[in-house]
């Protein structure tokens, strides 16, 4: 009996699509979703209807507009996005559970053994997509991988769309990956490309016949092991990764683009990523900020030491110390911050001096009022004018929680 273990979901366009089910209006028409209306930025997705017109993902959207004259730009409506993110969870659960949920557009379940031989397999996968069609809407379409693994089932789900629905068994490998090429998987990129191509590996059929050991030679690491036992169907755990980051970026609104602007945004931007940082159980010891500048102006990039840091008030301090030793002129129209080398808040013994504990106290309860009270309930007084810049933005790995979010 011919048997598969896992289905992968990956939601067509997903951005685009969404607002296509939200507006009537633009359905069947070419739209892409933009971070802002100013044809100075880009893509950040584009429906079936527009990629006929060379427009995807990364186009700017000046250059969008010039290729199809009839394009509808929308502003990224981001709540929107995760309330439907959550709806097709919550329909996919009613045919069955969801394993894992790996991103704002994609997921995977582990098929029961009842699930699992392929035409079972196959009925389940149909009811899903039937499920989220008369759920959160038939604009929402999806693409379903049903393979041995998690990594194959991902595979399968990219070989057919939109609306696809790709069936990899263990008795088909590793001949039903010859036809790919190689940055079809997921995980090789540019630069894992050079690095096979100095082993002499350039097409699927080369990288299937590596050995285990000239796999894990190839990637430096125990991945290698892994992706040979993913390759022949194996369903080989990826262990558990410890979070290196947490950030945050804005495009700065015209209104913003000055030197107090974007000193705002920037304290913004670090009281969500403070925030964050203590929501996932973490103290930061690396404060990194930087700002893009209109034309050909360099940008402005600090970085300073914080310790074991947790609490608002020490890393607004080194954000100050940092924008008074910048160098004047331009005109920003990007602010980044990012808070780095991590460790787990639960491994850190407490600083033994009152003013830190007093600033950490300071930045919790600040946390529960606004967990309370809702968005931007207490805030710092620097960042009144732009209380309600850099809003919520969605990662492709990081599905923003809607209430927390409100709090930074």
């Amino acid at each position: 009996m011919v048997v598969v273990d896992r289905l992968f979901l990956d939601m067509n366009a997903f951005f685009a699509s969404a607002e296509q089910q939200l507006r009537p209006e633009l359905r069947g028409l070419p739209v892409v979703i933009a971070p802002m209306k100013t044809d100075r930025t880009c893509c950040i997705a584009a429906s079936y209807e527009a990629r006929p017109y060379g427009i995807k993902t990364g186009t700017n959207i000046g250059e969008a507009r010039r290729r199809c004259p009839g394009l509808r730009v929308v502003e990224a409506r981001h709540r929107e996005y995760v309330a439907l993110h959550e709806q097709i969870v919550e329909s996919v659960e009613t045919v069955l559970p969801v394993d894992k949920v790996c991103s704002i557009d994609e997921m995977v379940c582990r098929l029961d053994p009842r699930h699992r031989p392929v035409p079972e397999a196959l009925r389940v996968a149909h009811s899903v997509k039937q499920a989220i069609a008369h759920g959160p809407g038939e604009c929402l379409r999806c693409s379903i991988g049903l393979a041995p693994n998690h990594f194959l089932a991902k595979v399968a789900s990219n070989m057919q769309k939109p609306n696809g629905l790709t069936v990899i068994t263990r008795e088909q490998l590793p001949r039903r990956l010859y036809g790919m090429q190689l940055d079809d998987l997921p995980g090789i990129a540019r630069n894992m490309r050079k690095r096979l191509a100095s082993r002499g590996v350039r097409n699927m059929r080369q990288l299937c016949a590596l050995s285990k050991s000239d796999l894990v030679s190839v990637w430096g690491s125990i991945v290698g092991a892994m992706w040979w036992h993913w390759l022949r169907g194996d369903d080989y755990a990826t262990p558990d990764t410890h979070r290196q980051t947490v950030g945050h970026s804005h495009v700065l609104p015209p209104a913003l683009r000055t030197d107090d602007g974007v000193r705002a945004v920037l304290v913004r931007l670090l009281h969500k990523a403070a925030a964050r940082l203590r929501r996932l159980g973490y103290m930061a010891r690396r404060l990194d900020v930087s700002v893009g500048y209109v034309g050909d102006w360099p940008k402005w990039r600090a970085r300073a030491g914080l310790g074991r840091c947790q609490d608002t008030p020490t890393m607004l301090r080194a954000l100050d110390v940092m924008w008074h030793a910048r160098p004047p002129g331009g005109k920003p129209i990007k602010a980044s911050v990012r808070l780095s080398r991590l460790d787990l808040a639960e491994g850190v013994s407490l600083s033994l001096f009152m003013e830190d504990r007093q600033a950490l106290r300071a930045a919790q309860t600040l946390d529960a009022v606004n967990a309370r009270f809702g968005a931007n309930a207490m805030y710092f007084a620097s960042m009144h004018d732009t209380r309600r810049a850099a809003p919520m933005r969605i990662a492709f790995t990081h599905i923003p929680d809607i209430e927390a979010e409100q709090e930074g």
